[in-house]
């Protein structure tokens, strides 16, 4: 199945796996510090099924499956070892793939991330699975609403604000239902003790989807884990990305 994950495989340097989200893709949640990660390191981004340019899954998605499949793409573009950076559901895709290769991974960033749903995240999720059948465009307004922080969206414009929510709808990939339905199985609370390598948790104080409770969790469940907390909503590389990618890159430099 390897082959039919689109990837991209960017700069020279350390090893760097991303993890996207549920609903995302590699261009789509860390194409604004994507550049920058790749000046220093080789960054493999691959996009799950039914995003970017991977097709769509047949069957349900698999989160040992998943992480597998991601450090195979990261095996086959070279890297023996190499750290993993995941976004929201690539939080979970992360600590599945540390936990099942334990060899291969030099350390975590985990941003807006969860290891359980809570009744937020389970609520969302349902409403989410609903409006992808139902209504493209009020899926986007639901999701700029729950994921944006409240100063991000008010300085938006009236104008801005329906652009955005189009650009949004227009993004929403063909493998979400497969990609939502993976979310609300998440559970990889059992598995955080075990980690042993380095790890830093990034928690968006103003998440209104995966709240920065969730990822305090992470932190207080991952041995030695530190915890950074920066002022967003769910969507950081769009409203604190220099915050975000200077924490990451502090964290990745300490790993070198």
């Amino acid at each position: 199945m390897t082959e039919h994950f689109h990837h991209v495989v960017r700069g020279a340097g350390p090893g760097l796996l991303l993890a996207h989200g549920g609903g995302g893709s590699v261009e789509g949640n860390f194409g604004a510090i994507l550049d920058d990660l790749a000046r220093t390191r080789t960054v493999v981004g691959p996009d799950y099924p039914g995003s970017g340019a991977t097709p769509r899954s047949a069957t349900p998605l698999d989160l040992d499956e998943l992480a597998d499949e991601l450090v195979a793409i990261a095996a086959g573009a070279g890297l023996e070892r190499f750290a993993i950076l995941g976004y929201s559901l690539g939080t979970a895709v992360a600590v599945r793939a540390t936990t099942r290769h334990p060899d291969r991974v030099t350390g975590l960033v985990l941003t807006s991330g969860f290891a359980r749903l809570d009744n937020r995240i389970r609520l969302a999720v349902d409403v989410w699975a609903a409006l992808l059948h139902d209504d493209p465009k009020l899926l986007a307004k639901f999701l700029t609403l729950v994921a944006s922080g409240r100063d991000h969206l008010e300085a938006l414009t009236p104008e801005q604000l329906e652009t955005a929510v189009d650009q949004l709808a227009a993004f929403v990939p063909d493998g979400s239902p497969e990609h939502v339905a993976l979310v609300a199985k998440v559970d990889t609370r059992a598995e955080l003790a075990g980690i042993a390598v380095p790890a830093l948790v990034v928690a968006t104080t103003l998440d209104g989807l995966a709240s920065p409770e969730l990822s305090r969790e992470l932190a207080d469940g991952i041995p030695g884990a530190e915890l950074v907390e920066i002022e967003a909503g769910h969507n950081i590389g769009a409203e604190a990305r220099d915050e975000w990618l200077a924490a990451i890159e502090k964290f990745l430099g300490r790993l070198s």
